[in-house]
Parts: C-alpha cells; structure tokens; sequence
C-alpha cells in the first residue's frame, strides 16, 4: 500500500511517498522516529543478540570463578571380583574367588592457592565488565548505522519529490504548448522537445524512486523486519536547524573537546581499559605458580570383603565394622617446574604490554573518527550556507526566466534549464540541511548524547 504525504516547504507543495505496513490494520499505521528504530534494532539485531549471548557466557564463567572457592563433593562405589590362584591366610596358593565392595564419601577445599582464586574472581568480573561495554559498543555501532541509513532515506525522498515537481512542471508545459500548437503560436518541434523533456523526468523518478525502494530496504533490514513494503519514517523538522539544541554550536566546541569527552563515555574504550586492568591480575594468576598449595580434605570409607571358602562377617556387619573416617592436610611446594611458570609470567606481562597497545590503537582510530566527523560537520555547515544562497539566486533567476518565456522572449531551452537549476538548487539545499543536521548529532554522540533528532 503506497500513501501520499504533502508537506509545504518554501511556498513549494511537495507530495511525499510514504510507504505504510501492508501487514498492519489502517488504525495500526505507523511511522517510525529515529529514536523508535534504534530502539527496535537494538532489541531485535541478531549481532546484538550474538554480543549479549557473550555476555551471558562471560557471567556464566565469573560464576564458575566465584564457585571454585566452595569445597567439593563426590561418592563412589567399587565392586571387585577375582578369580584363579592366590595366597590364603596360611600362606599358601590355592585357587580362590573373592569379592569386595567398598564405598567412599570425600571432600576437599582450597585452603591457600597462591591468590589464584581472588584474582581468577577479579579477572573474570573485569572480563565481564568488558563484554557488557563491547555489548554497548555493538548497540551505539547498529545507532550509527541506523541514523545514516535513516538520513539517506531523508535524502532519497528528496530527490524523488523533485523528480514528482519535475513531471509536473513538464506536463503543465506540454499541455500549454499543445494549446499554442493548436493556436498556431508554438511549432511541433517544440512540443515535441517538451514531450522529451518529460519523458526523462518520468525516467528519472522512476530511477529516484527505486533507490528511494533500496534505501527503506537497507533501514529495514537493519531492524531486522520481515518485509519493506510499508514502511514509513517522520521527517525531521529542518526548519529548526541552526536555532535549536545544539546545532549551530559546532564553532564552540574543538575534536579535542569531543576527544577528552569521548574518553570518559565510549563504551569502546572503557572495554579496553578494563581488559588492561584484568592483565594484571592475568600476571598475579600466573605467579600464583611460585607459592604453596595447601588443601583440606575429608572423607568416609567402608567396605566388604569375602573369600570363598572362608567364613566372613556378614555384609552389614562388614559395613559397620570397617567404617572410617579421615581429615587431612596436603601441601605441594613448588620447587623446580621446567621453567613453566616463569615462562606464564613473562607470557603475561607481554599480554598486558600488547593491551596497552591495544587501548592507545582505540583512542587512536576514536580521534581520527572524531576528527573526521568534526570536519564533516564544518563542510556541512558551508555547504547549508552557501547551498541558501544558490537557492534564492536560482529561484529569483527562475522566476524571472519564467515571466520573460511566458512573453515569447526566451526559448524552451532557456525556461527548462532555468527550472533545472532552481529545482536542483532546492534540493541540495534541504540535502545539506540533512547532513549538517546528521553529522553535528553525530558529534554530540561522541560526548555521550543520545542520537536521535
């Protein structure tokens, strides 16, 4: 299902395809701000899914970290027979079968472990602190991704509204020289030059809007929806550019500014610094390698044993007669290992050295971004300002050229140039109000704003 927006823009009329939900009732129709599709990709983004699936692995792990400090638990029970020779009680051989059953009931707990379990502990809930700030880094990427998707739909309608304004001025012409054809004041050649003309234009909103099609898709398919058909977004009110919110501060405010900012709220650089401070105690588990292991366990044992063809006890008086218990104390002293932990603690601090490199490449590619938007954001700005001096110059020059045409006193040629222009001249207008309205939200995103607009 296809509807019809018109807005008045400039003292213009522009007619808006607005493409609805074919799956939703007429109530249901619906058309979607900025901040609605961030939200819905967030919620329904399969690498979003993929990064909080990580997540959920990593509190798994800082569970089992935590865990590992309780002692543990395990039975068993042994049944064993045997046949053939062996020596009996006198000392002697003879052929025998015995059987024994036995059962245990043991536990152990890590009384001192070298500071391995705190900083596995401490590892793991710096690891977990990680992924949740990858998970917003994931989140803010598809936010980007979205607005830049959004803001290109905002251009491509742009240019399928000038090619509709196209077919329209052209059609009105057609049919008027068709009436000065038939009054003898317009030749066929010129008729047939319109008729040209206006062929184009209908090609080129064809073309317009078949990208306006692949834009809308691109949108969608980052929201994951089932379908492209229907779906609608609210324009902006560009009107406000420049006197409201922070737009029109971007002189105010330097990439170092940005920078020093950005530091303190990117979830991709907290990332980093966290995983830095988890070396450390990569370090620290590694040493634990140097120190003592000492370990408490307990238990309890019995068992029953039988000969054949000698009398025994009976299996319950066995069980209760051979009953045990035990406590006890196991310390292990690492003396020489192969060089094996020596080796784990240098492997460790290189591990933290190439973090460190790690972070400092982040901040890096961070501030070229910043730069880059920065600039982005100054061309914008110029291209809005100039691309309003363009418009009136085209527009004065159209309407001029317009009234001297309708007087005979210039050709076709001259009139469809000049309505190029002026049609052109508007639509980079309101493109370069896009872009500027995109990129210094982009930079206010970057010092830890919400994108939205």
């Amino acid at each position: 299902m296809k509807a019809i927006l018109t807005i008045k823009v400039r003292g213009w009329v522009k007619v808006l395809p607005f493409y609805l939900f074919t799956f939703l009732p007429l109530s249901a129709q619906h058309q979607w701000t900025l901040r609605e599709c961030c939200d819905y990709a967030i919620t329904h983004n399969l690498q979003i899914k993929q990064k909080d699936n990580l997540r959920r692995q990593s509190e798994l792990k800082l569970s089992t970290a935590r865990n590992s400090r309780l002692p543990d638990l395990s039975a068993s029970v042994n049944e064993n027979f045997s046949f053939g020779r062996g020596l009996t009680a006198e000392n002697t051989y003879s052929n025998t079968n015995t059987n024994s059953t036995s059962f245990s009931l043991g536990t152990s707990v890590p009384l001192f472990t070298g500071f391995q379990i705190p900083n596995n502990i401490k590892l793991s809930e710096l690891n977990l602190e990680a992924v949740t700030q990858d998970l917003e880094k994931a989140k803010n990427d598809i936010r980007t991704q979205v607005a830049q998707a959004y803001v290109q739909i905002l251009y491509d309608m742009e240019i399928y509204d000038v090619a509709r304004r196209q077919i329209a001025i052209d059609s009105q012409q057609v049919h008027r020289l068709q009436v000065m054809l038939e009054n003898g004041k317009a030749s066929p050649a010129e008729l047939s030059q319109q008729q040209s003309t206006l062929a184009q234009a209908r090609l080129t909103a064809t073309q317009a809007d078949n990208k306006l099609h692949l834009s809308i898709l691109a949108l969608t398919q980052l929201l994951e929806l089932p379908s492209p058909v229907g779906f609608s977004i609210v324009k902006p009110d560009i009107e406000t550019i420049g006197t409201t919110g922070t737009i029109g501060s971007i002189e105010t405010i330097t990439p170092e500014l940005i920078y020093q900012e950005a530091l303190l709220v990117k979830p991709e650089v907290a990332a980093e610094q966290l995983r830095l401070q988890g070396t450390e105690n990569s370090i620290k588990i590694a040493q634990a390698g140097l120190y003592p292991q000492l370990t408490f366990s307990a238990g309890l044992n019995t068992n029953y044993y039988k000969t054949s063809g000698f009398d025994a006890d009976g299996f319950g008086k066995q069980i209760r007669n051979n009953f045990s218990q035990y406590l006890g104390l196991s310390l292990q002293i690492p003396i020489f290992d192969r060089f094996y932990t020596r080796n784990n603690i240098r492997s460790a601090r290189i591990d933290r050295e190439t973090q460190q490199l790690q972070l400092d490449n982040v901040k890096k590619a961070l501030y070229k971004e910043i730069q880059q938007v920065y600039f982005n954001a100054i061309a914008a700005q110029e291209k809005w300002k100039s691309s309003q001096q363009a418009m009136l110059a085209a527009q004065d020059a159209f309407t001029l050229m317009q009234a001297k045409y309708e007087n005979g006193k210039a050709n076709l040629t001259e009139f469809n140039e000049s309505k190029n222009n002026y049609l052109k001249s508007e639509s980079d207008l309101i493109q370069a109000q896009y872009e500027y309205l995109y990129q210094t939200h982009l930079l206010e995103f970057y010092r830890g704003r919400e994108l939205n607009f």
